[in-house]
């Protein structure tokens, strides 16, 4: 299902992989973002071709945010490459993209969507995310090197 929303500045929002600009992408997360530097390009492609991925595109149609879903659609969600253009920032736009991909419909009656950020605690707070309950019971498998060779 193709899901488009219209901010009130004139920016748009869509799930319509066809219209993403990967090179965009590709760039912003290997060199603008802290989480994913370094990454390949073919790993961005997998990443975006396995996850429900959400854009902005200013009003002039160019590309100024992304955001992914890991999910089952069933029980459990993880947020994923958030990230909104530096010159777009300050006018709402990530929050009310947050907002849409959380009411989004496949994403509705999920036991557990959860994220990770070292920076934009206020932003997911305001979206109704909270701390981890009881985080002694989390664990990772976490290699801050795979994309360094």
């Amino acid at each position: 299902m193709t899901y488009t929303a219209t901010h009130p500045l004139g920016y748009g929002l869509s799930n319509d992989k066809a219209r993403m600009n990967i090179d965009w992408v590709h760039h912003v997360l290997s060199e603008q973002s802290h989480w994913a530097q370094s990454i390949p390009r073919d790993v961005v492609e997998r990443s975006i071709a396995n996850s429900l991925c959400f854009a902005i595109y200013a009003p002039d149609g160019q590309q100024v945010a992304i955001a992914r879903v890991i999910s089952d659609f069933a029980t459990f969600a993880y947020l994923s490459d958030v990230y909104l253009e530096e010159s777009h920032r300050g006018k709402g736009l990530s929050k009310w993209m947050v907002q849409h991909i959380l009411d989004y419909p496949d994403l509705q009656g999920l036991r557990r969507f959860a994220l990770v950020t070292t920076n934009a605690h206020d932003l997911y707070r305001g979206c109704g995310f909270v701390p981890v309950h009881h985080p002694e019971r989390w664990m990772e498998r976490y290699n801050a090197e795979v994309y360094n060779g």
